[in-house]
């Protein structure tokens, strides 16, 4: 589905993350996040979780900064470290938008305690690690991940090159041996329609954003 944005205004200062992660937002994507996902595993195999990058859309990063510059009293760096918390306060209300399979069913996800927002080319960053609550060997089985605002207020896609996902949107370092894939969405025409439908004011079905979403797929059979 086409990009687009909101011609909303946001609200001053660190509410505009927690409206951009507001589970009462609006349904159809009004911005979009670029991802990037390493699979963490250790020596034997064994995953312990996905360390994210979170690349929000220039218009949104622009506004960001803008503000964060305005706040008095506080460097830009100080303003990243404050937005950093809120992000993974409201992502942690919100099981971080992420859902991790291991052989179709669904992994318990830990508490997100490294991560930090940034500056890149640009772009706000949002890097943390998501442990899993139990690390899960991988050899023998298949891991499948999705990462989606479930309002669908935002558009989340993994790093592209026209498109083609870009080689390093999905990597795995070590052990074991494994065949990674992105699939892409494949929605019900009626939910495009019903999602392109929608007015900013208005809200979705929960968890529309699920249909919309791509599946990352980690076959180490």
């Amino acid at each position: 589905m086409k990009r687009r944005l909101a011609t909303r205004r946001w609200a001053l200062g660190m509410g505009i993350i927690s409206l951009m992660l507001s589970p009462l937002a609006a349904a159809h994507p009004h911005g979009w996040i670029d991802f990037s996902i390493r699979v963490m595993t250790d020596d034997e195999g064994v995953m312990r979780g996905l360390h994210q990058t979170w690349r929000m859309d220039p218009f949104y990063s622009l506004v960001v900064f803008e503000e964060l510059t305005q706040v008095d009293g506080a460097s830009l760096d100080e303003g990243l470290d404050q937005l950093g918390l809120e992000i993974r306060n409201n992502l942690a209300a919100q099981h971080y938008f992420t859902d991790i399979r291991l052989d179709g069913e669904p992994l318990a996800l830990g508490e997100v305690s490294e991560y930090t927002a940034m500056e890149k080319d640009g772009r706000l960053a949002f890097t943390f690690i998501l442990p899993l609550e139990t690390p899960q060997p991988l050899a023998g089985h298949t891991l499948d991940y999705q990462i989606f605002d479930p309002t669908y207020y935002i558009e989340m896609v993994h790093d592209a090159e026209g498109n083609q996902p870009d080689p390093n949107a999905l990597v795995l370092h070590g052990e074991p041996v494994c065949e990674l894939s992105i699939l892409g969405a494949d929605p019900d025409p009626e939910l495009v329609m019903q999602a392109a439908l929608l007015d900013v004011d208005e809200e979705g079905e929960p968890g529309l954003g699920r249909h919309f979403a791509e599946t990352g797929h980690i076959d180490c059979r």
